[in-house]
C-alpha cells in the first residue's frame, strides 16, 4: 500500500490510497508495520460501567479527604483566633491594672502629696 497526492484544478490536495497488486512475494517498505497486535480480551458494557463507577468513587474519596483537611485547618484557625482574642483581652486588663498601680505609687511619692496636710475631721453631707 502506498499513498500519493493529486492536485485538483481548484488547487486543493486530496489524499488517496493505492493498493498494490497482491503478489506471493510481497515487498515490505520502510516504516511499515509487519505485525498487527490485537487484544485477546475485550471488556463489555457492564465492565466499562463498573470501571467508570469505581473511578468516580475514588475521585469522590480523594475530594472528601481534601475537604476534611481544609475544614480541620479551619477549626485549628478558629481555635487560635479565640485564644488570641482571650490573650488580647487579658493583656489589656493587665495594662489597666499596671497603670492604676503606677498612678498610686506616683501620687504617694510626689512632693505635692507630701506637702499636703491631713484633715482634722471629715463630715459627710446627708440628704
Amino acid at each position: 500500500m502506498s499513498y500519493f497526492r493529486t492536485q485538483n484544478s481548484a488547487t486543493t490536495f486530496s489524499s488517496s490510497r493505492r493498493q498494490r497488486q497482491a503478489t506471493a512475494n510481497r515487498q515490505w517498505q520502510r516504516n511499515q508495520n509487519t505485525v498487527a497486535f490485537a487484544p485477546k480480551v475485550s471488556l463489555g458494557p457492564v465492565a466499562h460501567t463498573i470501571i467508570i463507577a469505581l473511578l468516580v468513587a475514588i475521585l469522590g474519596l480523594i475530594y472528601l479527604s481534601q475537604v476534611t483537611k481544609t475544614s480541620s485547618y479551619g477549626y485549628e484557625l478558629d481555635r487560635q483566633n479565640t485564644e488570641m482574642a482571650t490573650l488580647t483581652a487579658e493583656r489589656q486588663g493587665l495594662e489597666i491594672e499596671n497603670a492604676r498601680l503606677q498612678a498610686l505609687s506616683r501620687v504617694a511619692d510626689s512632693s505635692i502629696a507630701k506637702s499636703m496636710v491631713e484633715p482634722t475631721s471629715t463630715d459627710y453631707a446627708t440628704r
